[in-house]
Formats: structure tokens, C-alpha cells, sequence
């Protein structure tokens, strides 16, 4: 009897805010056991998928991507997979989200200076982003220093949403995202949902699948010291099924050294992944 074959789908690289570049995401991946994983960078796509599926050495590639989105009122995220990189309905949404992110950083390095009575540079922050930047890269920024002692710490004294150098980043809404997912070849999923704080799950996702969603990311390994856990996955687990929607999940990775390294702490079976490819015009 074969053995069962599993898929992470939730991954970062250092082309947004993790510490790998692909090939060692994937050389972690197989050392892991998966057969499949998605590559979901913030709001960006990296220059190393170049397809919307490839296999590397020998695991299964997904190009994938996790946007900030306005989800019923809320800051929640959106993931999409099996896209075509380069696409210009996912291009004009990333560069809206590149100048917002710039811009954000800029007034958090501003608070940051004020707070810590120190001169920091948005260069420098960013010497060390491959792609955009983010909170990760400016916390990395503030360990360097001494300013911090470690990534937690620099989130929960400085950067962290209450903290006093946090800045909220705009977020389109969930509508637009799924939009240029899917106009994009891809299939969109809804990231963590138990985060949000929603009343009414079957309302929200009964209006979400009105605007083109097609999964939710039902197993996550929900660590809730930087943000609380809202909802029962069992119960979104439940609505998942009742809405007919394909049940995602992921570890949300980023690598050794970074907020969350994680790899192997949520999977799913690769069913998944061929429901999912199903869906996708890319690779139809």
C-alpha cells in the first residue's frame, strides 16, 4: 500500500520576510517529507517561479501569494495559488502594495527614531529585504543594533500592532484580490481565519465565495502570543465543508531565525492539492 503523501501550502521566502531562497525552502521541504508546497510570499511574487507549478528536486512547486486584504471590515489575508507570474492584473495589485509598504516603513523608521532616541535609515532597514519590506527586516534592523534582543522582542516592545512604532498598512479589499487571483490563472483561499473576529462565519464566507473564493485555510498551527485566536477551527472546519469549499492549510514558514519557523507543524493531504489544481485555469 502506498504511503501517504502530504502538502504544506503556506511558505515564505526571503523574497518577502523569510530567511530562505527557494531551494532551501524546498530542500527543508523534502527533508520533511512533503510531496508538494506553495511558495506564498507577501504580496509579491520572487523571480525564482517562473510557472505556475514546476517540480524541484523533486518536490512539487506551487507559485503562490499571500496579500493583505480588507476581509468583511477586518485586516485579513488572502492566499492564491497556481498562478502565473508575471500577470498584470497581479502586477498593477503588487505595485500598489510595494509604494503602501514603502510608505508604512517610512513612518514606522520615523516612530522608530522618535521612540528610541537613535538615527535609523529606511536603507538600512531594507539592505536586507530580496523583495518587499516589512516589519521582519525592520525587527532584524533593531536586533542588530542592540536595540532589541531578540525578533519577539522587537515586535512585542516596538513593532507589533498597539506597539508605539507600529503603523497599520492599507489593505484592499477582498474583492480586488480575488479578483486579480483569479484573473491570474489562480484559485484564492482565505488565510487563518480563526484571527479574524468575526460574528457570523457562514455569512462572511457565503458573501466571500460571491466574490470568487474557492478555499479557506483550515489547518494552521494558530500561535496566539502576538495575536488572539477568535473563532473554533473545528467550526470553520465544519462551514468549509457545508459551503462545499476546499479545506487549505499550512505552517506559514519562514524559515530558521525568523518569526516562525514552523515547517512541518501543519499539512496537508495532497488531495488538497488536486482539488485545488482542479479549480485553476493556469494549469488546466
Amino acid at each position: 500500500m502506498p504511503s501517504a503523501r502530504w502538502a504544506d501550502l503556506h511558505l515564505h521566502t526571503r523574497w518577502s520576510d523569510g530567511t530562505l531562497d527557494l531551494a532551501g525552502v524546498v530542500e527543508r521541504a523534502r527533508a520533511t517529507g512533503l510531496a508538494a508546497i506553495a511558495i506564498t510570499d507577501h504580496d509579491t511574487i520572487g523571480p525564482e517561479l517562473r510557472a505556475p507549478v514546476a517540480v524541484v528536486n523533486g518536490v512539487e512547486v506551487i507559485c503562490g501569494v499571500e496579500v493583505k486584504a480588507e476581509v468583511a471590515g477586518e485586516r485579513g489575508e488572502i492566499l492564491g495559488y497556481f498562478l502565473a507570474p508575471g500577470h498584470p492584473a497581479l502586477e498593477e495589485l503588487f505595485g500598489w502594495m510595494a509604494a503602501e509598504r514603502r510608505r508604512r516603513m517610512e513612518a514606522m523608521v520615523a516612530r522608530c527614531r522618535e521612540v528610541l532616541g537613535v538615527e535609523i535609515e529606511l536603507g538600512e532597514v531594507a539592505a536586507s529585504a530580496a523583495g518587499t519590506v516589512g516589519r521582519p527586516h525592520l525587527a532584524a534592523y533593531l536586533v542588530r543594533r542592540g536595540l532589541a534582543q531578540s525578533f519577539e522582542d522587537a515586535f512585542s516592545r516596538f513593532l507589533a500592532r498597539g506597539a508605539p512604532c507600529y503603523v497599520p498598512l492599507p489593505r484592499p479589499p477582498s474583492r480586488a484580490v480575488i479578483a486579480a487571483i483569479r484573473a491570474a490563472g489562480g484559485v484564492a483561499a482565505l488565510a487563518h481565519p480563526c484571527f479574524l473576529p468575526i460574528p457570523d462565519w457562514e455569512e462572511v464566507l457565503t458573501a466571500l465565495v460571491g466574490e470568487g473564493l474557492a478555499a479557506v485555510e483550515v489547518v494552521y498551527p494558530y500561535e496566539t502570543s502576538r495575536q488572539p485566536r477568535h473563532a473554533d477551527p473545528g467550526e470553520i472546519a465544519r462551514l468549509v465543508e457545508k459551503l462545499d469549499l476546499v479545506p487549505t492549510g499550512g505552517s506559514d514558514d519562514h524559515g530558521p531565525g525568523s518569526v516562525k519557523d514552523a515547517l512541518g507543524a501543519a499539512r496537508v493531504p495532497y488531495a488538497v492539492v488536486e482539488r485545488l489544481r482542479a479549480l485553476a485555469p493556469s494549469v488546466r
